[in-house]
């Protein structure tokens, strides 16, 4: 008998490449290339190759956990777990009211589950403390895109179109290794005649492949942007007839701008006069560019102006809102952008809508069949409700996340969840943050069970089921239907994914992400819908062949492509927002006299708690390490390979020594991928952004110790 194959889609970063599973009768599953998927045409990472492997049952959780009075997690049956958890939760709502019970989603949600989750917080249990753990990745750039565009989608074009463009500048982005699939727009870019320009404080594989590296100072970004936007400007390189025509605020940035003058900026940032007058040689003169933006400018204590700052040059130059130019974020989490726009983000209503706009409120409310007045208002943003844990939140409901090893400031962070009256935790392994659990739930992974992801393109995709949980797993929508169940709410929560997709397309239905137009069916058929994608369409928003028949309803195509005809602010045109430098919370002095940047490696994802589960990635990144140039590890006397001590105000990690000319010499790194004494985020700043409440974690001020032995 042959097995079948099933077509589906990687659970790890928002490339969300294509893949086909196949289970053998051994019980393993096989991943194999899915060449029909235009976002990877078949090439799979380490990470996603090694994909299935986190399904074994000698990996991965087979059985709810309970705290026994020992102190010990013990297994238990799916009854006394679920009632542990309601009265959990039940307690603290009536001892201290509804805000005393957090939770806390993840990027890695499918958007049933995420939409779900939300609406268990704001429902059931009628808390406010609602948020996840993207806003650590992305939540820089999607407040910097509102600002300016109305509208926050990762890229507002497909890939596809980044090797026709004339040149791409990519900021603080390490694909080569985070989402490699990807490079391959980029080498196509050069091959093309476009150019490719890279800004990272390291010599990255990825900048291996640029026509130009600037490496600037760690938390420099905002000025390099102004530097050139300066240039651009002194240069005579204003499209004057685009901005008159399609933006609004141009006097104020252009006066901010003037202020940061080359010589400034070189001071600033490390990076020469004559390379910041060839970056903007290279990004004006082709008819069209784009600035594309990561972690690096974003996860910063003034990410939202940085990114504002690459946003005002590219309207500048006419590049927003133009065929094969613009302005993107590199998503980075599997569903980053669809996990942020459904409602588990602490000041959000599905569709993207906000929780304090009374209008929202009143459509959520009626899809779902409740009072709005009885719908709590925002919360707190992610560190915020973390930090508030064993205080003002006396118990958590966790979901996809691992806090003790991917928040900042992390070693507090875990003394916070440590002093919970209760945590329950829904997850496929037991990770560092589940080990403190009073409850643990084993869910279904991402082979087993249906449902939608949206990728960094605006992309919604659909994951099929390929294999058959072990017994004893259920799905977090069957988990949260229980619990809602326990709690009092016998309706509302189904466990079938497709019926809770028919209702978020309802509740979408008008909001800036609007899915009321996306089926399950059109998703199997079609490869994928980009958003917007409304039910209800004009004729002449739709292609010929959608209206040759007279009697079919008109189908909206959806969206690959944003801004052409106008932006989505009321009046159409895109909005500059002036900005100037300043400089990271921390600098370094004479204690901590050097920069600490964190970032990934190619075989290890976030927190590491699935992929550290993998033999061939573990082989391959097997523990944390500190990469430092020859000269700093002169000074402090350390070989290659030797430990070394890094120390900020907020901690102490030790690592090996990685000895490399491809850093800057007042700048260490490490990757956050790991717990104990290498944990990087055991030294990195919570200083948050004050509009998207992102933390710094790309810059730090540390100082470095030998290591005895």
């Amino acid at each position: 008998m042959q097995s079948t194959v099933t077509p589906t889609h990687c659970p790890y970063c928002a490339l969300q490449c294509g893949m086909n599973l196949t289970p053998a009768p051994d019980g393993t599953v096989e991943v194999s290339e899915r060449t029909d998927f235009p976002v990877n045409r078949g090439a799979l990472c380490g990470k996603g190759r090694t994909s299935a492997a986190v399904l074994a049952s000698n990996v991965r959780l087979t059985s709810p956990l309970v705290r026994d009075q020992g102190g010990t997690l013990v297994p238990a049956s799916w009854d006394e777990a679920l009632d542990r958890i309601a009265a959990g939760l039940g307690r603290t709502r009536a001892e201290h009211g509804p805000d005393a019970v957090g939770v806390f989603g993840g990027g890695g949600l499918t958007n049933e589950k995420a939409y779900t989750l939300g609406k268990f917080a704001r429902v059931v249990l009628g808390t406010s403390q609602i948020d996840y753990n993207g806003r650590f990745c992305m939540s820089s750039a999607a407040a910097a895109g509102i600002k300016a565009f109305g509208l926050d989608r990762g890229l507002p074009f497909p890939l596809e179109d980044i090797p026709k463009s004339g040149c791409v500048i990519l900021v603080g982005s390490n694909l080569a290794e985070t989402m490699p699939p990807s490079l391959r727009f980029f080498t196509e870019l050069r091959e093309n005649g476009g150019t490719l320009i890279v800004i990272d404080p390291r010599r990255t594989k990825t900048a291996e492949q640029a026509d130009l590296h600037l490496a600037p100072r760690p938390g420099t970004d905002l000025a390099l942007a102004l530097g050139l936007l300066h240039l651009v400007i002194a240069e005579g390189r204003v499209d004057e007839e685009y901005v008159r025509e399609r933006t609004a605020g141009w006097e104020d940035a252009r006066a901010a701008a003037m202020a940061h003058w080359p010589e400034y900026v070189e001071r600033i940032t490390g990076v020469s006069v004559p390379q910041l007058r060839e970056t903007v040689r290279l990004f004006c003169e082709p008819e069209s560019a784009m600035v594309l933006t990561a972690r690096g400018p974003e996860q910063q204590s003034k990410g939202t102006d940085t990114v504002g700052a690459w946003i005002n040059l590219c309207l500048a130059t006419g590049r927003a809102g133009r065929p094969l130019s613009g302005y993107g974020c590199l998503t980075g989490q599997g569903n980053g952008q669809g996990g942020r726009e459904h409602g588990q983000k602490a000041d959000q209503l599905p569709g993207y809508r906000k929780l304090d706009d009374p209008a929202a409120r009143a459509h959520v409310a009626e899809v779902w069949g409740v009072d709005p007045d009885s719908l709590p208002g925002p919360g707190r943003s992610a560190y915020e409700l973390l930090d508030a844990l064993g205080t003002d939140i006396r118990s958590l409901l966790l979901m996809a996340s691992n806090p003790v090893v991917s928040a900042p400031r992390a070693a507090h962070i875990e003394e916070r969840i440590r002093s919970l009256d209760f945590l329950a935790v829904c997850d496929v392994v037991l990770s560092e943050t589940a080990a403190l659990a009073d409850v643990v739930l084993p869910v279904t992974q991402w082979a087993e069970e249906t449902g939608t992801t949206t990728n960094l393109e605006g992309r919604v995709l659909l994951r099929r089921r390929a294999v058959t949980p072990p017994d004893g797993i259920r799905s977090d929508l069957e988990v949260l239907h229980e619990l809602a169940a326990r709690l009092g709410v016998e309706k509302g929560f189904p466990t079938d994914p497709e019926e809770v997709f028919e209702e978020l397309r309802r509740a979408s239905a008008g909001g800036a992400a609007d899915y009321s137009g996306i089926t399950y069916r059109r998703l199997a058929e079609e490869n994928g819908v980009f958003w917007p994608c409304p039910a209800a369409v004009e004729t002449a928003d739709v292609s010929e062949d959608a209206c040759d028949d007279e009697e079919a309803p008109a189908v909206h195509p959806g969206t690959p492509r944003l801004f052409l005809d106008r932006f989505a602010t009321p009046d159409g045109r895109a909005r500059f927002v002036p900005v100037s430098h300043r400089a990271i919370a921390e600098e370094p002095d004479d204690e901590y006299p050097v920069l600490l940047t964190t970032g990934r490696v190619v075989a290890q994802y976030q927190s590491g708690a699935q992929t550290r589960r993998v033999a061939e990635l573990n082989a391959a990144a097997p523990g944390p390490f500190v990469e430092l140039h020859p000269r700093l590890a002169a000074r402090l006397g350390a070989a290659e390979g030797d430990p070394v001590a890094v120390v900020s105000r907020r901690g102490r990690a030790v690592a090996p020594a990685r000895i490399t000319n491809a850093i800057r010499p007042d700048t260490v790194f490490m990757p956050f991928h790991w717990p104990g004494e290498g944990r990087a985020n055991t030294l990195t700043n919570p200083a948050l952004d004050p509009t998207s409440r992102m933390p710094e974690f790309k810059a730090c001020a540390v100082r470095l110790e030998a290591v005895e032995g």
